[in-house]
């Protein structure tokens, strides 16, 4: 036990009564067991070969899904489009003329699916 005094104990006794000197054993029973028991120690995590925290090479976080539908995708497309046929565009010869790059070919059938 610990360096208590029949002189404590007695002032426990008269202090707290029975109740108090069965906390005070319980306690010493608790600092004794403690010092018995050695905390289990928990098994080392197992070598992975990268640095803790990264994704491995050629990997990435789960993406999430995409908010928008294929509709808003279709529409953004196609605003995409106009835009290229109504802009500056360099390779443009005459009004309505279609240069040949992606966005101002119309999709064929093919790619709209």
């Amino acid at each position: 036990m610990s360096d208590l005094t029949p002189e404590d104990i007695a002032a426990i006794r008269k202090e707290e009564g029975a109740a108090g000197i069965r906390a005070l054993m319980r306690a010493q029973l608790a600092i004794g067991k403690a010092r018995r028991e050695q905390p289990a120690v928990p098994a080392p995590r197992r070598p992975t070969g990268r640095p803790p925290g990264a994704w491995p090479a050629g990997t990435a976080p789960v993406a999430r899904p995409s908010r928008h539908t294929a509709a808003d995708w279709t529409r953004a497309l196609d605003e995409y489009r106009e835009w290229l046929r109504t802009a500056d565009h360099p390779e443009f010869m005459d009004e309505g003329q279609i240069c040949g790059c992606t966005g101002c070919t119309p999709p064929t059938p093919k790619e709209d699916q």
